[in-house]
């Protein structure tokens, strides 16, 4: 498909079409009229042509990932001396002189750039198809890339990565070193039943980042492989060609990895699209395999289960060191759920606070996608309210109250305190756990959008769960963190009350506990509300605190500005009324 025609589109900040089988060149109307632009992703495509001179006027510009595609012409400076954001343009065609060396001196991805492999004055690891000689026998290779040093930057940790032969994975977490017993030595291995084609044998090594948290002193990490050496279990005969024997159907080969020192980019090896970006996430946090998660909940063992959410499943889990552990289970890959397990960890690997739920890390194999947390040991805040008797926790006023606050002061963090300034867009007390002191701490960021610095955003895509959506967001897209805080008013009341907003129907006229508490407002009655569970045990003043705030967000997330500081300070029992602040 062509590029789409985007120009009219001049307040846009996030572009991304990865993978859309676009083809021709970028239009110089990105350069011209969306000046606001923050992120570019045209990644995976098939563009051609040059890179327009006019971005380089980008100046909003943080974020341009161009990798894989076909794109010409000679690299422009103001992309070489880039030293302040995040491009990545590797794995094209362009053509010219090299102006930098292999090192990432900059944050810009240059790895495999150029298409020119006789030009020596171009550095090996900034060409397509590293030309590396061959031994000149017809029916087995050896291929040496391994740079000038076998050193390792002085990175301790291990270099671990999965290796795939003619798109099949051979090994996973293969560990070179440890395999090899040292730089300088050769680790045999035999493959059966491999089929060369169109004269191509491919071996691609996948590294993740697993085995090192490390950052490296100069930009790479080191060795990882130099030298694999293929030879056929048969003997062709003298009179068949090169380009034969390269079709023929191998029956097996050794393929020998020497550790002696590819200077590798880190996390730039080739692979499917979208496994590649799932991939990718392991870098962010902690990496688990299948089998310890397997190990940990006895195999996804149904007595662990301990919730379901739109995620799927989550698990008790019990690492082999007695740590307890959350898993939190996609069981199949789809586009929407690889797309809120990539924004969860992307959300959750980047925030720290005693309020937000910590993630462990993840595990990405085969189908399988798995979310690893800190085990929340009273589960959820709508189990604790108003789940089956048996779970119920009944909680006291005091710890109600704390639970209020505990959130309040999350969404805070989120909102005004976090570089990262993050709507959470699913705010429910389901989504609000427990640990053994009832601390409440937010959880699942599948649907968390990063807040724009104009503090207004449309929405396109309208996510959350019916009765506790702002108007505003339900109705017309219109998305900020005033939607958490309306949400947070709503769970404010669910506290009080012990009663599920979307539940709860006293009368048939009524289809959410909201709605309720708006006549008993009307009526000055509104202390109604109250769990009668607590009997007298609560305070009226902090009640009547916390139901009005219940009942005022609807109206004032319209007309009037309470950020969730506002919230939290007002919560506290030295807090003071609630001050409307028009925007």
């Amino acid at each position: 498909m062509p590029f789409p025609d985007l120009q009219n589109l001049n307040i846009l900040t996030d572009l991304v079409l990865r993978n859309c089988s676009i083809i021709g060149s970028i239009p110089p109307y990105i350069g011209e009229r969306i000046r606001n632009i923050k992120r570019l992703d045209l990644s995976f495509n098939r563009l051609t042509g040059m890179i327009p001179e006019n971005m380089a006027a980008l100046t909003n510009l943080q974020f341009m990932y161009l990798t894989n595609n076909s794109l010409t012409g000679a690299v422009s400076n103001w992309l070489l001396q880039n030293t302040r954001f995040n491009f990545d343009i590797s794995y094209n065609n362009f053509t010219g002189e090299s102006t930098s060396d292999c090192r990432a001196i900059n944050r810009l991805n240059k790895i495999a750039i150029y298409s020119q492999e006789d030009n020596s004055r171009i550095n090996w690891c900034l060409k397509k198809g590293l030309p590396c000689p061959g031994k000149s026998s017809r029916y087995e290779f050896f291929i040496n890339c391994g740079g000038q040093t076998d050193q390792s930057n002085n990175i301790r940790g291990k270099r671990i990565f999965d290796v795939d032969i003619q798109g099949d994975t051979v090994l996973k977490d293969f560990n070179i070193a440890e395999e090899a017993g040292g730089i300088r030595k050769a680790k045999v291995m035999e493959y059966r039943n491999v089929t060369v084609t169109g004269s191509t044998l491919e071996i691609h090594l996948y590294w993740s980042g697993k085995g090192t948290t490390s950052l490296p002193v100069i930009g790479t990490y080191g060795p990882l492989i130099s030298a694999i050496s293929v030879t056929p279990n048969f003997d062709p005969s003298t009179g068949l060609s090169a380009g034969a024997i390269a079709g023929i159907v191998v029956g097996s080969f050794v393929a020998v990895l020497l550790i002696l020192g590819v200077l590798w980019k880190m996390g730039y090896l080739c692979g499917d699209a979208e496994d590649k970006e799932l991939r990718a996430l392991e870098m962010q946090t902690g990496y688990f395999t299948l089998r310890q998660i397997k190990a940990a909940t006895g195999n996804f063992d149904p007595a662990n289960k301990i919730g379901e959410g739109g995620f799927g499943p989550v698990y008790k889990g019990v690492l082999s060191d007695g740590s307890i552990i959350a898993v939190k289970q996609l069981s199949a890959k789809s586009k929407q759920g690889n797309r809120e397990f990539v924004n969860e960890i992307g959300m959750l690997s980047a925030l720290q606070h005693p309020h937000l739920v910590r993630l462990h890390g993840c595990c990405i194999e085969g189908h399988q996608l798995l979310l690893i947390y800190e085990y929340m040991e009273n589960n959820s805040l709508a189990r604790a309210l108003f789940g089956p008797e048996d779970q119920n926790l009944h909680l006291d006023w005091a710890t109600r109250l704390k639970i209020c606050l505990g959130i309040a002061r999350g969404l805070a963090y989120l909102h005004e305190e976090s570089v990262l300034k993050i709507v959470h867009r699913d705010m429910k007390a389901t989504n609000v756990l427990l640990d053994k002191d009832l601390t409440a701490k937010i959880s699942d960021f599948g649907l968390a959008k990063l807040d724009e610095e104009e503090n207004t955003h449309i929405s396109t895509r309208i996510a959350g769960t019916i009765g506790y959506m702002a108007p505003e967001y339900a109705m017309r897209g219109y998305l900020t963190e005033k939607a958490d805080v309306y949400s947070f008013g709503v769970v404010t009341l669910e506290i009080v009350s012990g009663k599920s907003n979307t539940n709860y129907r006293p009368k048939d006229e009524f289809v959410y506990l909201l709605d309720w508490a708006y006549v008993l407002q009307e009526q000055g009655n509104l202390l109604d509300l109250v769990d009668p569970s607590l009997g007298t045990k609560y305070s009226k003043k902090e009640a009547l605190k916390m139901l009005n705030i219940g009942c005022t967000m609807e109206r004032h997330t319209r007309r009037h500005h309470h950020t969730s500081t506002d919230l939290a300070r007002y919560l506290k029992p030295e807090g003071n009324a609630l001050k409307c602040e028009m925007t």
